[in-house]
């Protein structure tokens, strides 16, 4: 079987001191395709270098809604040329086995949060130092995103926490890329996830809702159209149930268990056991709906 992570942060500083270690456990599980999300414009340069490092990269690049009130001015024009920057090292490269097509780098981490808002702690230590925009500037940038996003026909990686019915509300006034977007981590409303499927949308399933504790995140999957469905990690954020994960790291320095990518394979069987399916035939649909949005070539 080979496995792929429809949304991770391999660059992550969390991660750079293990990269080696990180890198040789994912080829021993299969991994054929992976696509790795910047956050800001201080972490698109690491995206690029791992995805001229290792040839089953997919680069992302976008400003996270937890980033946005930080950007620069020239944020824009930058994304810009860290997108065609994706595109020169994807087009040099040779492809991974089981993701023949790649064509373009994707748009991504972008979305909306109301949780920073209405919710965080003023002293939550994963928010120290930002300024936590607004609303409707987070909306601006989104927007803006998603426009470069529709223009190029690159698939998107959305972010959504407290904020379902803004982020229907912004999609379904949005030129959107036309092989669709991908919800990653899907934990809104199961009566949403037509409308947004029928706006083109995806929906990947994260290790961490095979936890006990998170019975309606995973049962929001039943109603997933298979020809939807992803899986993801978010490494190293989202870990596993600690009795499920095959692979551990050391944690951050302030004690902060750390998700290996290598997981992902456990995410697969949690899931196939979950739906009550071979692990194979889940393997095998989650290639195919991974090729469809990621795969093509531009435009």
């Amino acid at each position: 079987m080979i496995f792929h992570d429809a949304h991770n942060h391999l660059q992550d500083e969390w991660h750079l001191p293990h990269l080696d270690r990180i890198a040789a456990d994912l080829t021993n599980v299969g991994i054929a395709g992976a696509v790795v999300n910047g956050t800001t414009p201080d972490d698109w340069p690491q995206v690029s270098a791992l995805a001229a490092r290792f040839d089953w990269v997919i680069p992302s690049y976008g400003v996270h809604p937890w980033d946005c009130g930080n950007r620069p001015a020239d944020w824009l024009k930058r994304l810009e040329a860290a997108l065609a920057e994706g595109d020169r090292i994807l087009a040099i490269r040779k492809p991974s086995v089981g993701l023949p097509t790649v064509g373009s780098a994707k748009v991504g981490e972008i979305g909306l949060d109301r949780w920073i808002l209405d919710r965080a702690k003023p002293d939550d230590p994963r928010l120290a130092g930002l300024r936590r925009a607004p609303l409707d500037e987070q909306i601006a940038v989104f927007s803006a995103q998603l426009a470069l996003a529709a223009r190029d026909n690159r698939a998107a990686s959305i972010h959504c926490i407290d904020a379902w019915g803004a982020l229907f509300d912004t999609l379904r006034t949005a030129r959107l890329p036309s092989r669709g977007f991908l919800l990653h981590a899907y934990a809104g409303p199961a009566e949403m996830i037509k409308p947004f499927a029928d706006l083109g949308a995806y929906f990947s399933f994260n290790g961490s809702y095979l936890d006990p504790k998170r019975a309606r995140q995973r049962e929001t999957f039943r109603a997933v159209p298979p020809g939807r469905l992803l899986i993801e990690t978010d490494a190293p954020a989202m870990p596993l149930p600690a009795d499920l994960e095959q692979f551990a790291l050391p944690p951050s320095p302030t004690g902060t268990r750390m998700n290996h990518p290598a997981n992902l394979a456990a995410v697969y069987n949690g899931l196939a056991d979950f739906l009550g399916q071979p692990v194979a035939s889940l393997a095998m649909r989650v290639e195919a709906n991974f090729q469809r949005l990621f795969a093509p070539t531009r435009k």
